[in-house]
């Protein structure tokens, strides 16, 4: 007869072993995500980076001088960080996005499913993956763009949560897409018709305070606009919204999209044939 404490340590010996699987799992997963972006740094780093400086130079020329915003900011400092946020969301989207489809059509998407990770484990792997992009070309944007605009880091706390925020949200959002799409076409048009529209129209280029009250409105409906002006005030110390607001929007739509993402995974939605 087993002594009871022999069958504890037994059952808690599998619990660590299990809980040290997991995050080696995790920790395997995470790398191989940051690697496939990585060794492809000039396509996924430097030419975002390159188009959001062409945003500002083109931008920047033609309304410089034509649009102030806030007193005492050039629309050239307001537009950097519109700019830098813009590029944090649409790549952390693409890395999730991307790196899903791929693995579908290339059929490797069954080395992720063989093994034994949770749908948690999965989750943190892809979503901190497109966290870590969307933060390095973020900061590849504001090193270049820098030296065209003073700046000014009034709340450099609210910048680092904004941009951690809205890379989280946007990565868990290209996760499933990812898990939705079939096919290129159907995760180029869940971009076209989803991501660019609501970052277009977020307020990047401009205050939604020059907009007329019917698109002021649809604004507040958006979500990226939050995440965009909170990131704003983090340079500014002024905003269109409330911070706190901004925030709590933030953190609820990362919560819903989370919840949604889990559960897909959860189920092996589109991804166990």
């Amino acid at each position: 007869m087993k002594n009871p404490v022999d069958v504890d340590v037994t059952q808690q010996q599998r619990l660590d072993a299990m809980a040290v699987g997991g995050l080696v799992g995790f920790r395997t997963l995470l790398y191989k995500e940051v690697l496939r972006f990585w060794k492809v740094a000039f396509q996924t780093v430097a030419a975002p980076v390159l188009t959001a400086v062409l945003y500002l130079l083109i931008f920047g020329h033609v309304l410089e001088g034509r649009v102030r915003v806030y007193d005492q900011i050039s629309y050239t400092a307001f537009l950097v960080p519109g700019l830098v946020m813009m590029s944090v969301l649409q790549n952390a989207f693409a890395n999730s996005s991307s790196s899903l489809i791929q693995s579908k059509i290339t059929g490797n998407l069954v080395f992720i499913m063989l093994p034994p990770l949770s749908h948690w484990e999965m989750f943190g792997a892809y979503v901190v993956a497109s966290i870590i992009r969307g933060l390095s070309v973020g900061l590849g944007v504001l090193l270049v763009t820098a030296w065209f605009a003073n700046l000014h880091f009034a709340h450099p706390f609210w910048i680092l949560l904004f941009g951690l925020g809205g890379a989280g949200i946007l990565g868990t959002l290209g996760l499933i897409a990812g898990i939705w799409a079939e096919k290129f076409d159907q995760l180029a048009a869940f971009q076209n018709f989803l991501i660019m529209p609501a970052t277009f129209l977020s307020g990047v280029f401009y205050s939604i305070h020059s907009l007329p009250p019917f698109w002021q409105a649809v604004s507040h409906a958006n979500p990226f606009f939050y995440m965009i002006d909170g990131f704003r005030y983090g340079f500014f110390g002024v905003s269109d919204v409330p911070p706190l607001y901004s925030l709590a929007v933030v953190a609820v739509a990362f919560v819903v999209l989370a919840a949604l993402a889990l559960h897909l995974l959860r189920k092996g939605y589109k991804l166990r044939h």
